[in-house]
């Protein structure tokens, strides 16, 4: 006979989508998020807790509580509620979704650098407004042939190169911000003694001639969109679509 103990355990979405016995006005969990994602683009995922949720909210330092169990959960709702904002153009071919969904995670992650910082169960996290993105992009590759192992590493594959190169990105981006660095060019400065003495060993010719003659070191955008393309002209030339 089952007990208690083995039963799955109750995601935070499926005890949110049961409607509260009580109307709550001052508390939801779209205000939990909104207040925890001001904080973290503001000072950081170390800022969060449920101490300084519940003081940014107004609230006792219990209310939170009555929507999640900690700060797995109010990181769910963050994910959820900046994924909201990406939304993908409907009626497009699939490299036109991969490229505005490549695009437009790109800018969500810049504006929230924190997203690049959570913990492998915050960044995998299934939550209802990153499971629609997932659906249109797939959706975008349904109907070419493709079967559904080769759709989901299609999808993969673009999101495997928004995060590295997003991880680099929002790596310099927050070495530039804990140091008061203005751009990459003074960020350079900082490091050329330790390029210098590189350089000097003749051990990395080509790295070299990458430093004396690129034109575009600081042009992010440019880089990501080069990058993206060579990605989407690999997947049409192997798979033929």
């Amino acid at each position: 006979m089952a007990t208690e103990e083995d039963k799955p355990r109750e995601s935070l979405w499926e005890r949110l989508e049961r409607p509260s016995p009580t109307p709550r006005q001052t508390l939801s969990p779209q205000r939990i998020a909104a207040a925890a994602a001001a904080v973290a683009d503001a000072e950081g995922l170390e800022a969060i807790t449920m101490r300084r949720l519940a003081s940014e909210l107004g609230v006792a330092p219990m209310a939170p509580y009555r929507y999640v169990a900690g700060k797995d959960d109010v990181l769910e709702l963050m994910v959820d509620h900046v994924y909201a904002d990406l939304r993908l153009p409907d009626g497009l071919g699939w490299r036109e979704t991969m490229r505005a969904l490549a695009l437009g995670t790109r800018d969500l992650m810049l504006r929230h650098l924190w997203l690049a910082q959570l913990s492998p169960q915050a960044r995998l996290s299934l939550t209802p407004n990153r499971m629609a993105v997932a659906e249109q992009a797939l959706s975008a590759l349904d109907g070419l042939g493709l079967d559904a192992d080769a759709m989901m590493s299609v999808f993969r594959a673009v999101d495997a190169y928004v995060a590295g190169a997003l991880n680099y990105e929002s790596a310099v981006l927050n070495l530039l911000r804990e140091h008061g660095w203005s751009d990459g060019g003074e960020l350079r400065s900082e490091l050329a003694p330790q390029m210098t003495w590189h350089m000097r060993t003749g051990r990395y010719p080509t790295f070299q001639r990458y430093l004396r003659t690129a034109t575009r070191k600081d042009d992010t955008r440019w880089q990501f969109e080069s990058g993206l393309t060579y990605v989407l002209d690999g997947i049409a030339a192997e798979l033929g679509i």
